[in-house]
C-alpha cells in the first residue's frame, strides 16, 4: 500500500547535512559489504515511521563533520581576534592622530647604530638644573622643559626640499645653513633647539621622515635684565659659562637651589637710578653697587649697558670683526653688554681714594684732625705738576682737605706717609689683589711694582691717580673704613640673619669714627651735597678721574664720575657706589660733568628708594642730636674719640719701632759716655722715626709754614698730643699762622735741640 503524500509545507528540501527521512535503509553487513534498502515497516503511521527512521553514517562522513565543526570554531575565534586587533589599532590611531598626537621617536635602528647597554647613571632620570633665587625667595633663574627638533641626515634624501618645507613652519631658519645641516653622512644634527607646542605640532604634521623630537630643558630668567651680570648664562647644553651659573655649576646640576644675597627690589631701583644718570649726561655706561657693611653681602650689583638674560640673541653679532684697531676694540668692549664694569672694569678711582689716604695717615699717626698741609702752590715733580680743581690756595686742615677734595694737600699727606707704608696699607685694604667674590669674572688691580713705587707714585696714588681698581674694590674698602675697621670680602651668597662673618681689622675704631665724620662733612659742606637724603645722614666722597688711553696718557674730555658713600653714617648699615662712564656736561650742570653733578644726585635717588625697602626709617625727629654726635669742625679742633681696638700689624710695627728707638738711644748714650770720658761732648742725634712719625724726607709742603715753627719740638717718635697745639707735632703737619693762640694748651715741651740740629732740620 502506497503511503499518502506529505502535505505541501513538509515538501521543503531538507538541509544539506540532514539525514534522509521517510525511508529506512539497511546497511550492508561488514562481511558481505552489500547494502540493502529496508522495506517500510508495516502497521505504523507515516509520521511515526519518519521519526523512527535511522540513518547510518559512515566513519569518513563522521570525521568530515567533526573537521567542519572544529573549523567553524576556529574561524569564529579568528574573526573575534582580528576584530579585537583592528579595534585596538583603530583606537590607537585615533589617540595618536586626533586626541593626543604621538611624537616620533628616534630609535637605535633608525640611527643605524646599536643601542648601548644602559648604565645605572643613564637609567636614572636626568636631574633638572636647580633654580636660583634672591634673598627673599624671588625666582631669578629656572629651567623649564622644552622640545628640540633634530634630524638624521642619512634618512633625508632631498635636503633642499626638506629645508623648504621646514621653513614654511620655522621661517627664522637660514636655508643654506639648514641644507648644510641636513646633508652629509652624520647621524644626528640639531635643527631647532626650542620649539613651541604649536611649532611642534606643525612640524609633526609635515610627516617628514628623518626628523624627530627630543625632550630637553631651557634656562629662563623671569626678572629679565635684573642682575644679569651676577647670574651669568648657560650654553645650549645647560652648562654654566658665566656668573654664578658657572661658579656654582656642579651644585646647580645636583639639584641644590641657590639663594643669593641680591634683593631684586634693590637691584631694580639701583639700575633705574644709574640708567637715568647715564641718559641725562649722555654717558656710555655706568655701574652701581649696594653692600651690607656688616656682612659684606651684595644686595645690588648693576653694570650698564646690559641685556635680557632670557633672550641673548644678537649678542654674538655685536662681536667685532678681525682687523679692528686697539681703540675700536676698547670702544667695543666698553659698549659690550656682557662687560661687567663692577668686577672686571678697572678705573682710576680719583678723589674717592682720598678717603684711603686720610685713613692711612690717621692710622699711622702722621696727622690728626687739626693738622693739615699747604695747598697754596702746585707741586712740581720733574715733568709732573699736581694742581687743585678750583682750589682754595691756602693751608688746609684735614677736614678741609677731604671736604674740598684738595689734590695738592692729599699728595703731601701721602708723601708724609711714604711709599713703603702706603703700599703696605693699600695691600691690607685689598687694593692690590683680586677680590674673592663668587664670580669668575674678576680683574686684578693695576698697581705699580714694589721696586717702581716711588715718591711720585705715592703722591699721585694719594689722590686716586696712578692706580686702577674695580668699583667693587672701592666700595669694599670704604665699607671697612665705616664699619669699625673690619675688612670683609664681598659675597653674593645670602647669609642667615644674625650671622657675623669673620674679617680682618685694618684700622682702629678711632680711625673709623673719624672717617665717618669726615665722610659726613663731605655731604654737608663739600662736593657731595646732592647726595643728602633727609633723615638718613649720608656720608661719602665724590671722585672724578680722567680715563687713560691704550698707550698710556689721559684722554681729553673722557672721565669717570663716581660717588661712594655709607648710610646712615652714625650707625652704618649699607655702602653705596654709583658711577657714570664718560658723562657729558649739559645745561642743568652749568657745563660741568664732575661727580658732584653726575653721581651724587644718582646716589640720592638710590637711597631715597631703597632705604624704606630695607626697613630704614628717616630719623628726622633726632636730626639735631645725631648731627651733634657725628659733627666735625672744618678746622678739625675736636676731642678725639677713644682709641678702641687697633690692628695687630700696627701694634707690631709700633713695638718694633720702640725697640729700634730704645736701641738707638742706648747706642747714643754709649757714644756720649765714651766722648765724656775723653773730655768732650757731642750733640745727640735725633732718634729714628717710629711708626706714626713722618719720614724725614717728606716734602716741605707737608710741614707747617716756617712762621709757625717753634724753637723746639717734641723728640721724634713721641706720641702725638691728644689736643691740638700751636706747635707742629711729630706728625710733620702743623697749624697755619695766626691759629696758635686759639689752640688748647700743649703738653710740656721737650728740651730744645742743639743749634746745629735745628739748622739741619730747617734745611731739610
Amino acid at each position: 500500500m502506497t503511503p499518502p503524500a506529505p502535505p505541501p509545507e513538509e515538501r521543503r528540501p531538507p538541509p544539506p547535512d540532514s539525514a534522509p527521512s521517510g525511508r529506512r535503509f539497511a546497511a550492508a553487513t561488514a562481511e558481505g559489504g552489500a547494502r540493502a534498502l529496508m522495506a517500510p515497516a508495516g502497521g505504523l503511521p507515516a509520521t511515526a515511521r519518519e521519526r523512527a527512521a535511522l540513518v547510518r553514517v559512515t566513519q569518513p562522513e563522521l570525521a568530515r563533520r567533526a573537521v567542519i565543526e572544529r573549523t567553524r570554531g576556529r574561524l569564529v575565534l579568528t574573526a573575534l581576534g582580528f576584530g579585537l586587533l583592528f579595534g585596538a589599532v583603530g583606537l590607537k590611531l585615533a589617540l595618536a592622530t586626533v586626541f593626543d598626537p604621538m611624537q616620533p621617536r628616534r630609535t637605535a635602528a633608525a640611527a643605524g647604530v646599536a643601542a648601548p647597554a644602559p648604565t645605572p647613571a643613564a637609567a636614572a632620570p636626568a636631574r633638572r638644573r636647580a633654580p636660583i633665587m634672591d634673598r627673599n625667595g624671588e625666582l631669578l633663574a629656572i629651567s623649564l622643559p622644552i622640545t628640540a627638533l633634530a634630524a638624521n641626515p642619512r634618512q633625508i634624501h632631498d635636503p633642499a626640499e626638506v629645508a623648504d618645507r621646514l621653513r614654511t613652519v620655522l621661517p627664522e631658519l637660514d636655508r643654506e645653513r639648514l641644507i648644510q645641516r641636513l646633508s652629509g653622512e652624520r647621524q644626528f644634527a640639531y635643527v631647532h633647539r626650542s620649539l613651541t607646542p604649536r611649532q611642534q605640532q606643525a612640524v609633526n604634521d609635515l610627516g617628514i621622515a628623518g626628523l624627530f623630537f627630543e625632550e630637553a630643558e631651557r634656562r629662563y630668567y623671569p626678572q629679565g635684565r635684573a642682575a644679569v651680570h651676577v647670574l651669568g648664562a648657560v650654553d645650549v647644553d645647560g652648562n654654566g659659562i658665566a656668573g654664578v651659573e658657572r661658579s656654582f655649576d656642579e651644585r646647580l646640576r645636583r639639584g641644590e637651589a641657590l639663594r643669593l644675597a641680591i634683593d631684586v627690589r634693590v637691584q631694580l631701583a639701583l639700575r633705574d637710578a644709574v640708567r637715568r644718570a647715564i641718559a641725562e649726561f649722555d654717558g656710555i655706561g655706568g655701574a652701581g653697587v649696594l653692600m651690607d657693611v656688616g656682612t659684606g653681602e651684595l644686595l645690588g650689583l648693576v653694570s650698564l649697558p646690559d641685556y635680557d638674560a632670557s633672550d641673548p640673541a644678537g649678542l654674538q653679532q655685536r662681536a667685532g670683526a678681525g682687523g679692528e684697531s686697539e681703540r675700536e676694540r676698547r670702544e667695543r668692549q666698553a659698549n659690550d653688554p656682557r662687560f661687567n664694569r663692577v668686577t672686571v672694569g678697572v678705573y682710576e678711582p680719583g678723589s674717592t681714594f682720598k678717603l684711603m689716604t686720610a685713613a692711612m695717615a690717621l692710622e699711622y699717626g702722621v696727622v690728626q684732625p687739626w693738622h693739615g698741609y699747604s695747598a697754596a702752590a702746585p707741586i712740581r715733580y720733574g715733568r709732573f705738576t699736581i694742581n687743585d680743581f678750583r682750589g682754595k690756595g691756602r693751608w688746609l686742615a684735614l677736614p678741609e682737605i677731604i671736604a674740598y677734595s684738595s689734590n695738592i694737600a692729599s699728595a703731601h699727606m701721602a708723601a708724609a706717609v711714604g711709599p713703603t707704608r702706603q703700599r703696605e696699607f693699600l695691600t691690607r685694604m685689598g687694593m692690590a689683589s683680586r677680590l674673592r667674590v663668587e664670580l669668575p669674572e674678576t680683574a686684578l688691580p693695576l698697581v705699580p711694582r714694589a721696586q717702581d713705587w716711588r715718591e711720585i707714585n705715592a703722591m699721585t696714588i694719594g689722590f686716586g691717580h696712578g692706580i686702577s681698581v674695580t668699583p667693587l674694590h672701592v666700595v669694599t674698602g670704604v665699607a671697612a673704613l665705616a664699619n669699625g675697621g673690619i675688612y670683609r670680602q664681598p659675597t653674593l651668597l645670602a647669609q642667615p640673619p644674625g650671622t657675623v662673618r669673620e674679617g680682618t681689622r685694618v684700622i682702629s675704631e678711632r680711625t673709623s669714627d673719624l672717617m665717618r665724620r669726615l665722610m659726613r662733612l663731605v655731604v654737608t659742606e663739600g662736593s657731595g651735597r646732592s647726595a643728602e637724603v633727609a633723615g638718613y645722614f649720608v656720608g661719602g666722597k665724590t671722585g672724578t678721574a680722567q680715563k687713560t688711553g691704550p698707550r698710556g696718557g689721559y684722554l681729553p674730555n673722557k672721565r669717570i664720575a663716581a660717588f661712594v658713600g655709607v648710610f646712615p653714617i652714625h650707625a652704618p648699615r649699607y655702602a653705596l657706589y654709583v658711577m657714570v662712564d664718560e658723562p657729558k656736561p649739559n645745561a642743568r650742570s652749568h657745563g660741568y660733568a664732575t661727580a658732584g653733578w653726575v653721581a651724587a644726585p644718582a646716589a640720592n635717588m638710590v637711597i631715597s628708594r631703597v632705604a624704606p625697602i630695607l626697613g630704614l626709617l628717616p630719623e628726622t625727629d633726632r636730626a639735631q642730636e645725631i648731627g651733634q654726635q657725628i659733627a666735625m669742625p672744618m678746622n678739625g679742633r675736636m676731642t678725639l674719640p677713644p682709641m678702641g681696638e687697633r690692628p695687630e700689624w700696627i701694634l707690631a710695627q709700633q713695638a718694633a719701632a720702640q725697640q729700634a728707638a730704645a736701641a738707638a738711644a742706648a747706642a747714643t748714650a754709649a757714644r756720649a759716655g765714651a766722648g765724656g770720658a775723653r773730655g768732650g761732648t757731642r750733640p745727640a742725634r735725633a732718634a729714628s722715626p717710629a711708626a706714626g712719625s713722618p719720614s724725614p724726607d717728606a716734602p716741605a709742603a707737608a710741614r707747617p709754614p716756617r712762621a709757625a715753627a717753634p724753637p723746639a719740638a717734641a723728640p721724634s717718635g713721641a706720641a702725638p698730643p691728644r689736643r691740638p697745639a700751636a706747635a707742629p707735632t711729630a706728625a710733620g703737619a702743623g697749624t697755619p699762622p695766626g691759629r696758635a693762640a686759639e689752640a688748647p694748651p700743649a703738653p710740656a715741651a721737650a728740651p730744645a735741640r742743639p743749634a746745629r740740629e735745628a739748622r739741619l732740620a730747617e734745611a731739610r
